[in-house]
């Protein structure tokens, strides 16, 4: 695998642009992954908008305009502005039906171009991520359990909404302090041993050092040096994210999926690891804004537990596996 052949194979006609090892492409991803070849990606790590209506273009205006409508405009405190957060509290049986119907339809098409054995990480919310979750194994899916993501959020926490006085020592919903990560496999036939041989897929990497990859990670809010780069209000940390490509292509070989790619938070993190990937962004502002934003994530040098090494596109190779230029297919 080079990157002329991630382009020739996975650009199909539509506008792209290349970096160093992944490929951003300008398309809707439900038509993109029906045209995509089947069974050729390894593995997709993503955080969907919930195909609700958070990025409809009425609620973007909304919240570029100060309004809200599903964004919820935090106030200003500490001498800082806090970035609009979509309030999915807000969603009526409508929008829950329509949530199922877009990820069970999204899940079967991943499940067309996955390879048996791939891995689907999926971030979510405590809110969303039951019906979310339901839909992906509807789909035919297997149900690997969940990643933690601990971080302290805004949301939740809040006192009753115009009783705030009246009731100061009760908040409406706990104030959420962790993110799930869902984890989906693709079935396979035989052992993992086997499906590894024969797909490089079916399980998660280890460590660098040897021990396991585990499903809670102690997380951070994005720096402000990576936000100052993209002005996705839903950029993942590359603390993060590095991580989770990292594990995601146990063999270290093979192409990573991001469909909702927004600036490029995942392709940046695949870059900075040395690994393939491809994003699919349909809003063409996003898809712009990660021609630089990707380079520049990629290129932040990133400190990771286990790792001895600070992790970024200067570092040469991925720890504790083949440098990339020895990877084969």
């Amino acid at each position: 695998m080079d990157i002329e052949t991630l382009t020739r194979r996975y650009s199909l006609g539509y506008r792209h642009h290349l970096f160093e090892t992944v490929l951003a492409v300008h398309a809707d991803c439900f038509e993109w992954m029906e045209m995509a070849p089947e069974a050729s990606i390894h593995a997709i790590v993503t955080d969907p908008p919930y195909g609700v209506k958070e990025y409809d273009v009425d609620q973007l205006e909304k919240r570029e305009a100060g309004n809200g409508g599903v964004w919820r405009i935090p106030p200003s405190f500490d001498g800082h502005t806090r970035s609009p957060l979509p309030r999915f509290t807000a969603l009526d049986e409508g929008d829950i039906d329509r949530l199922k119907e877009f990820f069970l339809k999204w899940a079967e098409l991943a499940l067309r171009i996955l390879r048996p054995g791939g891995h689907v990480f999926l971030a979510s919310n405590a809110i969303l991520s039951q019906p979310v979750f339901a839909a992906v194994v509807e789909a035919g899916f297997e149900f690997r359990g969940e990643i933690i993501r601990l971080v302290r959020t805004l949301r939740g926490g809040n006192r009753p909404k115009n009783a705030e006085s009246e009731f100061p020592h009760v908040c409406s919903l706990a104030r959420g302090c962790y993110e799930p990560w869902g984890v989906f496999r693709k079935p396979f036939m035989g052992t993992v041993a086997e499906c590894l041989r024969r797909y490089q897929t079916g399980g998660l990497g280890r460590l660098p050092d040897g021990t396991p990859f585990c499903d809670v990670i102690q997380s951070e809010r994005t720096p402000k040096r990576e936000r100052d780069i993209s002005s996705h209000p839903s950029l993942k940390p590359q603390s993060l994210m590095r991580q989770l490509v990292y594990a995601s292509l146990p063999l270290g070989k093979g192409v990573i999926l991001d469909p909702f790619m927004g600036s490029g938070s995942t392709l940046a993190a695949a870059q900075a690891m040395g690994l393939f990937a491809v994003g699919i962004e349909r809003m063409e502002g996003y898809f712009e804004e990660s021609k630089s934003a990707i380079p520049a994530l990629a290129k932040l040098e990133v400190t990771l537990e286990h790792w001895d090494l600070p992790t970024g596109a200067g570092v040469k190779g991925v720890q504790g596996r083949l440098p990339m230029e020895l990877s084969g297919e």
